[in-house]
This record gives C-alpha cells, structure tokens and sequence, in this order.
C-alpha cells in the first residue's frame, strides 16, 4: 500500500500497533518489514470485518488428477481479496487521519475495497474515476458508501486531481503499494488455507505484478511449513513478475494492457518488498496463455457455479493448461482471489471458452434449394445429439451452381469427442462440409 502524505511517518505509526514478539523472528533475513507475528496480528484485527472464506474440495479433482481445494475470497462482500490488506490497513491508521478521510483514484477491486471498509468505519472516503469508468462500477462505488467523483479521460488525469485534493483537504492519498501494513492483511489467507486444509502440499496464487497476495501468504504458509510449495501464476502476455525478478528489481517499462478483463494480472510490478519476498520464498512462478484463463473461467462456472474474473481464475488456470505436472496426486489449494467480471465481459468470455473448449462450432455447406434438403440436416443434426444455437442460409451471394443455398450452423456439442464424430458424419453425407477452425 503506497501512502502519499507524511508516509513515513504514518507507515510507522501504523507498525507500532502492530504486537510485536521477540521469540519467532524466521521472517527478518527474508524481509524486516513483515513478520510471522504481523500477519497474525492482522488476522486477529480484521476478523471481525471479512469472511474467513471456505476452503472446499472441489468436483474438479477427479478431472485433472490431484485432490484441488478451492480458497473462495471471490465470497468477500467487494468480491476481492484486496479487502483483508484494505482494512488492516485503515483501521491501523492514526484518529486524526481517520477523522480528515482518505482518498483514492481508481475504478480497481483496491478502490472498491477502500470505498467499502472505510465506509464501515466511518471514515470519509472519495473515490476519482476517469469519466471513461464503466457505469456499473461507479454505481457499485457509491452503493458501498463512497463519494464518487468523475474527472478526466484518462487514470492518469483522475490520480493528479486527487493528490491535489489531499494536499488541499488534509486527506490521505491511499494508492496499492507493498507496505508491510498491507502485505500482513493480503497474508492472512495463507494462514486460513493452512488451517483449513491439513497435510497441504502446495497453494497456487495469482501473480502478476501486483504480487502482494502471493508475497505476504508465502511469508505465512513457509513459516508455519517450509515444505510446502507456493507457486504463482501469470499471464504469458505480461510476464511481469518472472522479468522483474529475474532483473532483480521491479520492471517500469513493461507494456501493459489496461483492458479489464485482465485486471491486477497486467499490472506493473509495484514494490521491492514484495519482489523480494516472492524471491525467497516462492518456489515456482508460472505464465499461462489467455485461451487457459478462459477455460479455467468456464470450468469454475460449471462445476463450482463460480462466476470469476481473468485474476480469480488464473491460479486454476495453470492446473487446466498442463504447467503442474509435478502435482499429480497431490494435495493442492487453489486461491480464487477475485469475482468482480462486468457483466458485458460475461458472456463474450463464455462464448469464447465454449469455442477453445470444441463446445460450440461452426460449419458451412450449400445445398440444393429444394423443400425439405434443409430439414434433412436438421434432423441428422438432431441424431447426432447436437444442439442448433443458429442457423443461416445465404442465396445472393452463393458462387456454387445455380439454384442453391450455403446453410451456415452453429451447434454445441457435449465435448471434443462428440464434436470430433459429428464433424465425421457431416464429412459423410456432405462431403463439400467446411469447417470453422479457431
């Protein structure tokens, strides 16, 4: 957590209330700035303000050939993780801080959490969005109890307006950072996971660049056993987290895509401490392919009726594509940090996970226009068990003989072997058949 204003300052007054213990100090050569006892002393302040979310064994095991318990902090009433850092952090800061307010500039699961919790503790909060801001989100802000205020066309415009509003208010500019104050909450699902799921072999985080979750947890899940694997995963496309530790240090000019449906995952790696501690004390960090995000979205929907984002689904994802043989018969929990999908992502991502998984298909034919051709394939459609989502003929523009229709269907299939045999008996009776290839 970046604390613009007095941070130094604030960062240390929020410290000194956090117990500190001489007798375990495992954590000091890894990182001075997070401890064992901080994380427990954030889990005792905020447990009475988020949900310990369950921990559950999930239908998927059978599939992909290990024993998967799934960690649902999508269940958080903001749908995010980035609560239990949020409200450590607020409920650590001074009085008189917390009387002036705070202020953030983002339409991210952060502000959404700030909004919520600094609401709950009656704390003024502003949220800056961008007028570029989805509808929803903005609704969704002030329905938490912030003031929401549109400016600019660009993050950018709307984080300047409000570092100058603190300067002038007297608010504390709150931006996601890596402070301790902040790791010490996000790793409070590593102690949870731990409790919940007895001989664990290994948790699968979230990476990215915005790596707190998997920093703060592995500093938890090591201290308590050392033997377990903590392992994250990002997106092939913004490879931040591996570049930034194999740099040494966090990567500036990394080309990130601010398109939502990736979210935190696309994000620029945004603090040393938490590189650090992903440096000591993460086993393995692995990248994914989008098409694996996708059908790892649609996998928590149909068995877990999970509806979750690109950054709740990307820890499973890795599972999906392959990259985790080494857990074969393992015991393995999989966090799914993050719920918050805008609805008109929904179902483009869907469709499109319907498609890479061989579930929904395309194919063209021409058939002579004569009553009842069309009503034959229908009906071989029909025997073959596939269901017909569309279907359109085109008779203007046909470069066949004269006479004739393209039919163009779309049908769903069960699988790719049901659709391997439907494409074979179309091939028979229609030998002129094309496929729609991905």
């Amino acid at each position: 957590m970046k604390i613009v204003g007095r941070n130094e300052e604030l960062l240390r007054d929020a410290l000194s209330r956090i117990p500190q213990s001489s007798s375990r100090t495992s954590l000091s050569s890894c990182n001075k700035l997070i401890r064992f006892e901080d994380i427990s002393a954030a889990a005792f302040k905020i447990q009475c303000g988020v949900q310990k979310t369950p921990c559950m064994y999930s239908r998927l095991s059978k599939q992909y050939g290990m024993d998967i318990y799934l960690k649902k902090e999508f269940l958080q009433y903001t749908g995010s993780v980035k609560e239990r850092g949020v409200l450590y952090l607020l409920a650590s800061l001074p009085q008189d801080q917390q009387r002036k307010g705070v202020i953030v500039a983002s339409d991210s699961n952060f502000s959404m959490a700030v909004a919520y919790h600094a609401s709950e503790l009656r704390i003024p909060v502003f949220v800056i969005m961008s007028t570029s801001t989805s509808p929803a989100r903005v609704k969704m802000c002030r329905e938490y109890g912030a003031m929401v205020i549109s400016y600019g066309t660009t993050a950018k415009d709307s984080q300047t307006h409000a570092r100058r509003l603190a300067q002038e208010n007297g608010y504390l500019y709150l931006e996601e950072e890596d402070s301790a104050v902040y790791l010490s909450g996000l790793g409070t699902v590593g102690l949870e996971v731990y409790e919940q799921v007895p001989k664990l072999d290994a948790v699968i985080f979230p990476a990215g660049g915005h790596c707190g979750l998997l920093a703060g947890s592995a500093a938890a899940l090591k201290h308590l056993n050392p033997h377990v694997s903590v392992i994250g995963v990002e997106s092939e496309s913004f490879p931040v987290l591996q570049q930034s530790l194999k740099a040494g240090h966090p990567i500036e000019d990394q080309a990130c895509s601010n398109h939502h449906f990736y979210g935190d995952v696309s994000g620029l790696c945004f603090g040393s401490n938490s590189l650090q501690l992903t440096g000591k004390l993460v086993d393995k960090v692995v990248a994914v392919r989008e098409d694996d995000i996708l059908i790892s979205m649609l996998r928590l929907l149909e068995y877990e009726r999970a509806t979750v984002d690109a950054e709740g689904a990307i820890g499973l994802a890795a599972l999906v594509a392959g990259k985790l043989p080494e857990l074969k018969g393992k015991r393995v929990a999989v966090v799914i940090c993050s719920g918050n999908l805008e609805l008109h992502l929904l179902q483009q991502c869907i469709a499109r996970a319907l498609s890479l998984d061989s579930r929904v298909c395309r194919f063209s034919l021409v058939l002579s226009d004569c009553p009842g051709d069309i009503s034959k394939l229908l009906e071989m459609l029909a025997r073959e068990e596939a269901r017909v989502l569309d279907i359109q003929e085109e008779r203007t523009f046909v470069t066949s003989e004269l006479f004739t229709v393209e039919v163009t269907c779309t049908v769903e299939t069960r699988d790719k072997i049901h659709t391997a045999q439907l494409r074979n008996a179309l091939l028979e009776r229609y030998p002129t058949a094309s496929w729609t290839e991905r």
